[in-house]
């Protein structure tokens, strides 16, 4: 099981970009999946987007609409989300999590399919 934490949380002006890092500790296998989720005050933990460390698949959620890129370099056993052309609805904790999936299986996009979780990061966007 890996280890993961989150940084890179800032306050912005709404139209802003941002780009957060998550760094991984420990051993990454082939089907090792990381994902982003996000929660806003009084929400519920949504998915954001995943990625397949190996294969570097990805996977976004409707709302990300090509505002967010995730990606993963691999020699910094770092993953990433840049956000473009923020809101205030992308305001809340911005949480990096992983597992490693059987193979063939789907990316989840539930907190439940992921058993590694970050402290999260806070991202205020104002308008």
């Amino acid at each position: 099981q890996v280890q993961v934490e989150e940084s890179g949380g800032e306050s912005v002006q709404a139209g802003d970009s941002l780009t957060l890092s998550c760094a991984i500790a420990g051993r990454t296998t082939s089907w090792s999946a990381m994902a982003w989720f996000r929660q806003a005050p009084g929400e519920d933990r949504e998915f954001v987007s995943a990625i397949m460390w190996n294969s570097g698949t990805t996977l976004y959620a409707d709302f990300v609409k090509e505002r967010f890129t995730i990606y993963r370099v691999s020699s910094k056993k770092t993953m990433y989300l840049q956000m473009n052309n923020l809101n205030p609805e992308d305001s809340g904790v911005y949480y990096c999590a992983a597992t490693i999936l059987r193979p063939n299986s789907l990316i989840p996009q539930n907190v439940g399919g992921f058993d590694s979780w970050g402290q999260g990061t806070r991202v205020t966007v104002s308008s």
